[in-house]
């Protein structure tokens, strides 16, 4: 997908300061590739790759026509990020003929940040964005892409505190034969319906979750 003009789609929302140490503010905030590129990422940030390759990630996803990056900054050093993309057409997600699905691709926060609230304002930020009533926002969260040791949690603690964190912004589990996701119990499907999807895409949607069963 081309790359557009970051200028033309940073969503109109006001930046969030979640906490202050000394005189640099915590500031979550959409961004777009321009800008990310102007910041250094916080080395510790290489759940999913490493540093320097997450942030080339999140400069392209920033720059899709459907991309969307949410940033957590002090001063010039990204400590955490979220990202917004279509799904990859190999997945079931971009297979079928919607256009209105959206996928919450990662959320990832610095050790050194972690429990000072700081994936609560990123996904605060994220949902503040009115054309997410547009989508079906979609979050596939495998076992496997978590971070139990540095937590300290076990894949049930760790399902619950995601399921919770994503409740505060109207995500909820729903059901589907997805193999990946029904290959361990843990795994799960979040949604969100934004208030202005048509109830035909809902239902196409729900065909799309339950693949084998529109078979029948």
């Amino acid at each position: 997908m081309a790359p557009v003009s970051s200028a033309l789609k940073i969503p109109p929302v006001a930046p969030k300061v979640i906490n202050k140490v000394g005189r640099k503010a915590v500031v979550v905030t959409y961004t777009g590739p321009e800008e990310i590129m102007k910041y250094e990422m916080e080395a510790d940030l290489n759940n999913f790759r490493p540093a320097e390759r997450q942030k080339e990630a999140l400069v392209e996803i920033a720059g899709l026509e459907k991309g969307r990056v949410v940033i957590a900054r002090r001063g010039n050093k990204i400590i955490g990020y979220v990202t917004f993309h279509p799904p990859e057409q190999f997945e079931r997600w971009g297979q079928g003929n919607l256009d209105c699905i959206l996928e919450l691709g990662a959320i990832e926060v610095s050790p050194r940040w972690r429990n000072q609230g700081i994936s609560k304002g990123l996904l605060e930020v994220a949902f503040a964005n009115p054309e997410l009533e547009d989508y079906i926002v979609i979050a596939t969260e495998y076992y496997w892409h978590w971070d139990l040791r540095g937590s300290g949690l076990s894949v049930w603690q760790y399902r619950d505190l995601l399921q919770k964190l994503f409740g505060r912004v109207g995500m909820k589990p729903e059901g589907t034969d997805d193999p990946e996701i029904i290959s361990h119990p843990a795994n799960m499907l979040m949604v969100r319906v934004g208030s202005r999807v048509r109830r035909e895409d809902l239902m196409e949607f729900t065909l799309l979750r339950y693949r084998k069963c529109s078979l029948i």
